[in-house]
């Protein structure tokens, strides 16, 4: 007996997989949504293939991740086929459904022009009004190689090649179109509703830069035009949020090819708003206790061997010299603070009095990004960190590591991105021997501690196995940037080895030595980063107290210029970055010139200023101007500055 659950939470019962099948496909299809996979004893499988025993099983619909990725994955086989259809010597790599639609991976001569997509776009349609069955069947290994050998697909014939030889493998066929696939898929190509191919690149097979050059084809697919428009709407809105245009044309940053990649320079703009919050950050971390270090930005192989990085982080670093020459120094641009910071505790000799020891370092670091992964100011080969190091004893772990937390969060409120994140508890996988170090009770301990004070705590978070340090978990700090791309902000460590490793001790009231608990953290995470993800999120109009220039001051004429001037530089003296425009054009095109180089307040006077000692003031939102004394703009101006406030 097979029992289907329904979204409201009832239960129905059928004697074999083919009417629980037809049963939820109608329930799908009357939901307008479709996705024919279900949940069985928590594994994805497709409901077509269910085996004929009790069990519990749950419709996937569009609305559940699993349901949506079936959903796409069938898009991406129409794509697929409508390639084949069009292109036949095109041969077939991977075709995945991502967070936001899906993608396909072709070897072909033919570039995939927007003409090209369009076509492509139009065979896709096709395909779907035909409505052809989608089935399924499974192969033994060797026969599934003679398959793809038939059909000339020599990717499909590697990636079968790197299974077991006891492997059974599943294709889906829908029409003259056959591919290997784990699925799952929906019952038919006419389930889907509304597709849209966005755009196409290169991509290395199996993501080596080693391996061929492929052309990936980007789509997406929805079971409603209206959600597909919606979604092609917010991409727009997107692209003119993307910190990589917005910060070019705001000359925020740039980027030069002779340099390198992941190397941007910050122009005057995009360095005065990392300097400011820097600042703040260091100063709000010497109001919590932190003490402020400076320390190399090489070292020598020796302290990576010791932390373990050399080891376990090696291909990531840049590395200056042969690392296989022993006869000579070999050193490397640090890739973290770590193991420099725990010099300044080895200094002296440390007693459990003196313990928590809070230190903290803006840090450049280098990292050896593979050059795929490079993207704007998110990902970087040089950047610039929030580092901080926490050496406690155990029975202040929970204390110092809610202050981290509090502090993250704290700093995420300030700059207007704290609804913006989620939470990852990031932990090891016991499996993989070589990313690791330590012993599985150790590790075990400490993802136990960190999981207590997380639901202590009352944290929101997910669980992610295989995505902790190599020497111990973090709680993660996620965001997404303006194309729906997840990565890393903020991170807080809790590590059990490193202390043993360095000889990190300090006397205990036993007067016994003993190591302290490390407790790695950053308060805004890369400041690089930050200011992409500020970029995109405010589409470049900063809060006045991040905005690299706060007032544009403007005389109508030149016969106001010595008021506008006195003006400015009261406001220069009251801390405020003022600019003077009183260049030889008309009021109204410096005003919008000003507008759009997203510059917080303007401030206007003409003759009636002038004579009064008032001011015009106005936004970059444009609207009507206010008409104010000068020590009531400023008192204005100086509260939304003072208090960070977001407008």
């Amino acid at each position: 007996m097979i029992t289907l659950t329904l979204k409201d939470g009832s239960k129905k019962e059928f004697e074999n997989p083919v009417s629980a099948y037809d049963a939820a496909a109608s329930i799908s299809q009357g939901l307008a949504r479709v996705a024919l996979a279900a949940q069985i004893d928590g594994e994805v499988c497709d409901l077509r293939h269910i085996i004929d025993k009790d069990c519990q099983l749950a419709v996937l619909t569009f609305d559940d991740a699993e349901g949506k990725r079936a959903y796409r994955h069938t898009a991406s086989h129409i794509l697929a086929q409508a390639v084949k259809r069009l292109y036949p010597e095109a041969k077939l790599a991977i075709g995945p459904a991502i967070d936001n639609g899906f993608y396909y991976d072709f070897d072909s001569e033919t570039v995939f022009s927007p003409e090209v997509l369009e076509k492509l776009e139009t065979e896709m349609n096709k395909i779907i009004k035909e409505d052809l069955p989608i089935t399924r069947f499974t192969l033994p290994r060797d026969e599934a190689i003679a398959l793809m050998k038939e059909k000339n697909e020599p990717y499909k014939v590697e990636l079968i090649e790197d299974l077991p030889e006891d492997s059974e493998l599943s294709f889906y066929s829908q029409g003259e179109f056959t591919d290997l696939c784990a699925g799952p898929h929906l019952a038919s190509t006419g389930k889907i509703k509304a597709i849209k191919l966005t755009s196409s690149a290169g991509a290395y097979w199996r993501g080596s830069e080693k391996n061929k050059m492929l052309r990936r084809i980007y789509g997406t697919a929805f079971p409603k035009a209206a959600e597909l428009n919606e979604y092609l709407e917010a991409v727009e809105e997107a692209k003119k949020r993307d910190h990589n245009k917005l910060g070019r044309e705001l000359e925020l940053f740039t980027t030069v090819d002779y340099i390198g990649q992941g190397l941007p320079i910050l122009m005057p703009k995009g360095a005065r708003v990392i300097q400011l919050l820097r600042r703040f950050v260091e100063d709000e971390e010497q109001k919590r206790g932190y003490l402020l270090t400076m320390t190399p930005l090489m070292a020598k192989s020796d302290l990576y061997k010791i932390s373990g990085h050399w080891q376990h982080y090696r291909d990531g670093m840049f590395v200056l010299g042969d690392p296989d020459d022993e006869k000579n120094e070999v050193f490397a641009l640090r890739p973290m603070t770590c193991p420099f910071q725990f010099q300044a505790y080895l200094a002296k000799t440390r007693s459990y009095r003196d313990l928590p020891l809070r230190y903290n370092e803006t840090s450049t670091l280098f990292r050896n990004e593979a050059s795929g992964e490079m993207h704007g100011l998110i990902r970087v080969r040089q950047f610039t960190i929030s580092e901080g190091h926490l050496a406690c004893r155990p029975d202040q772990v929970e204390d110092e590591f809610r202050g981290c937390l509090d502090l993250a969060k704290f700093m995420l409120e300030t700059v207007g991105l704290a609804e913006d994140v989620s939470y990852r508890f990031s932990k090891w996988d016991e499996n993989d021997k070589e990313k690791y170090i330590g012993d599985k009770e150790s590790w075990e301990r400490t993802q136990d501690m960190m999981r207590n004070i997380l639901d202590d705590i009352g944290l929101d978070y997910t669980e992610a196995d295989g995505e902790a340090a190599f020497y111990g978990p973090k709680l993660d700090i996620q965001i997404k940037n303006v194309h729906g791309k997840e990565d890393t902000l903020i991170t807080i460590q809790i590590d059990f080895q490193l202390a043993e490793r360095f000889g990190m001790t300090y006397i205990d009231s036993d007067g016994e030595k003993k190591h302290p608990v490390v407790i790695h953290r950053t308060s805004l995470g890369c400041y690089e980063r930050t200011l992409a993800l500020l970029i995109e999120k405010y589409a470049g109009a900063f809060p006045l107290w991040l905005a690299p220039t706060q007032l544009v001051v403007m005389p109508i004429s030149e016969a106001q210029d010595d008021y506008a001037r006195s003006i400015a530089d009261k406001l220069t003296a009251l801390g405020f970055r003022t600019e003077l425009d009183n260049r030889n054009e008309k009021i109204g095109f410096r005003i919008r010139e000003a507008q759009v180089q997203k510059v917080p307040y303007m401030i206007v006077v003409g003759d009636k200023e002038r004579e009064a000692g008032t001011v015009s003031l106005r936004t970059r939102k444009g609207g009507a101007s206010e008409t104010l004394s000068l020590d009531d703009a400023i008192a204005l101006l100086c509260e939304e500055r003072d208090t960070k406030a977001i407008k």
